[in-house]
C-alpha cells in the first residue's frame, strides 16, 4: 500500500482529481488526530484544512523519502501545536469557535462504532498528550515507530518507551473504569 503516494505524484504531474483522493484518504483521520490536541471539531476541521493548503502550497516540498501519511500526519501535528501556542498567548483563540457536543458526538460516532470502542475511546482521553499521540499514531493511523517517532520528533527507542508506557497507564484507567459501579 502506497498510503496515497501515486495520488500525490499524479497531483504534482497535473491530475488535479488525484488531490482529490488524498482529501478522502485523510480528510476524517486528519479531524481526529487534531482534535485529540484541541479538543474542538471545528477548530480540528479548520487546521485538517490547513494541512491540505500547505501541500497545495508546496507541492514539492514532499521529498518521497519517508511514507506521504508521515508527512500528512507531521504537518497535522506540527499545525496543532502552533495553534495551541497561539492560544496560550492569546486567551480568546479559545472562544472562537462554539464546538458542538453533537458535532464531538458524530466524529467519534463514525470511528468508534463497538461499546467496547468507545470504552478505550475513553480510556485513551484520560492519558497525557504523549501517551494518546503514539497510541493514535500507532494503532489508529497504522504506523510504525520509526513514523510515529517522525511526527513526534523522537527517537526509536523513545517511541518503544512511550508506547510501552501510554499500553501500562491504559490498562490501569481501563482496570479503574471496570471496577466503577
Amino acid at each position: 500500500m502506497d498510503n496515497g503516494e501515486s495520488s500525490y505524484r499524479r497531483f504534482l504531474d497535473g491530475d488535479e482529481n488525484a488531490f482529490g483522493e488524498l482529501l478522502d484518504m485523510y480528510s476524517e483521520n486528519l479531524i481526529f488526530f487534531i482534535n485529540r490536541y484541541v479538543g474542538n471539531v471545528a477548530i480540528a476541521q479548520e487546521l485538517s484544512e490547513d494541512v491540505f493548503v500547505e501541500l497545495l502550497i508546496h507541492k514539492r516540498r514532499f521529498n518521497f523519502k519517508t511514507s506521504l501519511k508521515t508527512y500528512i500526519f507531521t504537518i497535522a501535528h506540527n499545525k496543532a501545536v502552533d495553534y495551541l501556542r497561539r492560544c496560550s498567548k492569546k486567551p480568546e483563540c479559545a472562544y472562537e469557535y462554539i464546538e458542538c457536543e453533537s458535532d464531538r458526538k458524530n466524529l467519534e460516532d463514525e470511528f468508534l462504532k463497538k461499546e467496547r470502542e468507545r470504552e478505550l475511546h475513553r480510556a485513551i482521553n484520560t492519558l497525557n498528550d504523549d501517551y494518546k499521540t503514539v497510541l493514535h499514531l500507532i494503532y489508529f493511523e497504522d504506523m510504525s515507530y520509526a513514523q510515529a517517532g517522525k511526527v513526534m520528533k523522537k527517537n526509536r527507542k523513545q517511541i518503544e518507551n512511550l508506547v510501552y508506557r501510554a499500553k501500562q497507564a491504559l490498562k490501569k484507567e481501563i482496570e479503574k473504569e471496570a471496577k466503577l459501579p
